[in-house]
This record gives structure tokens, sequence and C-alpha cells, in this order.
């Protein structure tokens, strides 16, 4: 008997025993379903980090001089060393700008949630950022309406805000905000630019920021102690900035009179260094997250295991009359391993499909982005089939062993 045989009588029980091969179905459909479910949510979060979250935060070509690393998983005893390093102030930035090639870019950052109010709403947090330098040409921030700063209203330190689309709508609602007063810190502020929308970051938005000169009073709320979260550098090509990078450590460790065999006490973030920690996230993600649908798959081959068990031996005397028409052993032995193997793909198949549409039902009720990952489809069909091929060995033996005299002696 050839394989599409095979195949084509394990179709037809299935047809004939539907009850059974749903139960049979049941626990590989169910395993391979949130296997699928899982590995679709961490690619569509590591296509999401890789193409939109780390490039917006962090910038191309761009690498992030900051005290204490964002993109960090550290021990305690890393922790305690971070928060010993002194803190980056005005001093260092402008050792460190005039260290940098002519044609990078720089800005600083000093960020921190405050409360704003106008006349025509409530007060409510806004993600305040006090900044310097070419930090809108950095970000890439487009303006729906007004204007950045200029560098004379950075160096006075102008109380002007240029402000995003969710807090223009909010404090400002059926108004033209330009020209208005927004109050952070019980200071008015005059808006001068609206940022274009940047939409959210799991489920965060990206349109509650109000940004204002450094040299503004703001800055007194975003860090009281007058220090900066981080000097952004901008370089043309990553072979500059890798070049950059080198300058900054240089001249930063000459300036704080570290001695060669000490550690830097700064650190300097890329897009790629960042992607280091979340390689690592993803694969705790993937272990805990196949975790359960492991087990599932392991119950899926035993039920299949007890379900052949049960269908030899309701099928000894078919048995035995095939073998006394001249089959042979591995003839009994590879029938019931493809049936096994076809109900165990079938399951599969159908868990593939379930497992898709659970995914796209996250995606669409929480942050959490989803993405086909197509190998897994291919992995889950092929686990599918091992499972099926694994749980039947036993039985497909047993019937094989059967002595057709015997068998043919079985009650029907």
């Amino acid at each position: 008997m050839n394989i599409l045989e095979s195949v084509r009588l394990a179709l037809a029980q299935i047809r004939v025993q539907k009850l059974k091969s749903f139960f049979t179905l049941l626990g590989v459909t169910i395993g391979v379903m949130f296997l699928i479910a899982v590995v679709s949510i961490v690619e569509g979060m590591s296509r999401y980090v890789e193409r939109d979250f780390i490039g917006r935060l962090l910038g191309a070509n761009t690498f992030t001089l900051r005290r204490i690393p964002w993109f960090a998983d550290g021990t305690a005893a890393d922790w305690r060393e971070w928060v010993r390093r002194p803190r980056i102030y005005q001093s260092d930035v402008r050792i460190v700008a005039a260290a940098l090639p002519s044609d990078s870019r720089w800005a600083v950052d000093s960020e921190n949630q405050v409360y704003a109010s106008s006349a025509h709403a409530r007060p409510r947090q806004v993600e305040a950022h006090a900044v310097e330098g070419d930090y809108f040409t950095i970000k890439n921030y487009d303006l729906t309406s007004g204007r950045a700063f200029t560098q004379q209203e950075m160096v006075l330190g102008s109380n002007v805000v240029v402000i995003g689309d969710e807090v223009a709508k909010f404090f400002f609602p059926g108004l033209n905000p330009l020209g208005r007063e927004l109050r952070m810190g019980g200071i008015p502020y005059t808006v001068i630019g609206v940022i274009e929308r940047q939409g959210s970051l799991f489920g965060l938005s990206m349109d509650k920021m109000a940004i204002a000169p450094f040299n503004s009073p703001l800055h007194r709320l975003t860090n009281p102690r007058g220090d900066i979260d981080g000097m952004m550098v901008q370089a043309t090509t990553p072979l500059l900035m890798e070049e950059g990078m080198e300058e900054v450590r240089e001249v930063l460790r000459g300036h704080r009179r570290l001695r060669p065999v000490e550690p830097d006490n700064f650190v300097m973030e890329t897009s790629a260094s960042a992607l280091v920690m979340f390689e690592e996230t993803k694969s705790v993600m993937t272990i805990a997250g196949t975790a359960l649908p492991a087990i599932g798959l392991i119950v899926g081959g035993m039920v299949i295991m007890n379900i052949m068990l049960v269908a030899v031996a309701e099928r000894t005397r078919e048995i035995g009359i095939r073998k006394s028409l001249g089959a042979r052993r591995r003839d009994i032995l590879s029938q019931f391993l493809v049936e096994a193997a076809t109900l165990s793909t079938l399951g599969a198949i159908i868990g593939i499909l379930l497992g898709l549409l659970l995914a796209k039902a996250i995606e669409s009720q929480t942050p959490l982005p989803a993405a086909v990952a197509p190998w897994s489809l291919v992995a889950a069909t092929l686990l599918g089939t091992v499972v099926g091929i694994v749980s039947g060995v036993y039985p497909a033996r047993r019937a094989s062993l059967l002595d057709p005299i015997e068998a043919l002696r079985q009650e029907t």
C-alpha cells in the first residue's frame, strides 16, 4: 500500500468516526494554536521594535550619551554602580560638542512628566522636554502648523513651546493653539508650533509632548539639579557614527580624568545596542510562551496514542484479513503510522488557522502587534506530523505484530 492510499484510508476513518477523530485532533490543535499565537505576537513585537520603536526613539545613525542606560536589564550591583556615576551637565555637553565632526548634529534632552493647564481645559500631565540643539531635526519631527524654536529663543530661554497633536486637541479643543498660553509649573508658555501626529508605541501615546528651550524655566521641572537626561548625536553614515562615538569616549574620559584601567562612567546607546537587550527579552518570551503549547502537544500525542491503541483493538479482524491476503508487517506498520500522522497533521493545520485568528484578535484588542512568521507555519505543520508519527509508533508496531490466525478468530 502506498502512502497516498494510506492517507485516503486515514481520512475515511476520520469521516466515519467523527467524534473520536475530534478528540484525537483536539490536543494537537490547541497546542499548535497557542504556539502560533505566541510566535506571531513575539514576531510582531520584534518587527515593531526594530522598525518603529527603536528607530523613533533613537533615530537613524544616532547615539545617545547617558549616565544610566535606558535599554538595559542590569543586576542590583549594576544599578548601584550606575547611580554612583557623575551626572551629565552642560559643561560636559560643551566639551563633547566641540569634539564632534563639523557635519554632526547634536541635541540635549531633559524630560519628565509635569502637569500642564490652559484656560480651556483642566490640568493634565504631559511629557515635558527641555531641549537644545538640533532636536527637531534628529527626531525627524514635522510640524502641521507653526514653527520650531529659533537659535535666539534657545539662547535666551524664551517661554515658547511646541506641542504634540494630543496636547493641542486636549488643551485647545476646536481652537487654533498657535499664540495661546500653555502653563507648566505655573509659568505661561506661548505655543508656537504643533507636531504632526506620531501615533503610539505599545499603547503609549507619542503625542502628549510639550517641548520648550532648555534654558527656559521648564528644565527646572524636568531636572531640578540642572543636569540632562541625554545628549543625542547624529552622523551622516553608520561609519561616521562609530567614529563619533570613539571621539566622544576619548574626550569625556579625559575630561573626567579616568585612568586607562577604569571603565566608562557613562554609556552611549545606539539602535544596535538597544536591540541586543530586546533579543534577550525576545528569547525569554519565546521560551516562556511556548512552554504551555509544548505541554498541550505532549498531551495531544498521548491522546493520539491511546486512540490508535483502541483502533488497533477494534480493527484486529481487519488486520488479520489483510495479513492473510499477503499484507506484510511493514504494510500494517506504515498504515497505522500514516493514519496517526494524518490525524496529527490535520490537527496542526486547524491549530495554525485558529492561532492566526487568536493572534489577530489579541492585536485588535490590545497594544500588542502581531505578524505571521512563515517559518512558524512550516514548523508547526512538521511538528504536528512528528507528534503523530512518534505517538503512532507503539500502536502501529503492536498492530504489525498481530498473528493473522489469532486476529481472524477475533469476534467482530
